[in-house]
């Protein structure tokens, strides 16, 4: 039982497709049949004005791995206690649970967006050193 009567109005919820279909069924028609130049070019004209919505990765994918390739990260001990301070402040930032695993890739990819910076971490633990004269 869907709780609405039969007969009752409209049914906010019914498939608009439904009611082309019936109707073809009725006349005899296909509405299989391609979409005419005319009404294609119309439709196209339509779309740019028209925004599609995207839907976040966080809520399309099953779970934190999805789409994702496993890769070993080892931190050292302040580089994790940064991490989750992070962690916590994204956390009441959000006010919600935020994915350690999210956290991390958004972590990498400001990285990636800042190599200035990542080269001056390196340095600072020996990269770009030279002991020959």
């Amino acid at each position: 039982m869907t709780g609405m009567k039969e007969g009752a109005g409209e049914d906010p919820f019914s498939d608009d497709t439904s009611t082309s279909v019936e109707s073809a069924e009725r006349t005899g028609t296909d509405d299989t049949q391609p979409i005419s130049s005319t009404s294609q070019e119309a439709t196209e004209r339509q779309q740019p004005s028209q925004q599609r919505m995207q839907i976040p990765y966080k809520f399309r994918r099953d779970g934190v791995q999805d789409g994702r390739n496993r890769v070993p990260l080892f931190l050292q001990e302040d580089t994790k206690s940064a991490e989750r301070d992070a962690l916590r402040e994204l956390e009441e930032r959000f006010d919600s649970t935020v994915s350690l695993t999210d956290l991390r890739e958004a972590l990498m990819k400001v990285g990636l967006q800042h190599l200035d910076e990542v080269q001056t971490d390196l340095e600072e633990w020996g990269y770009g050193m030279s002991f020959d004269e």
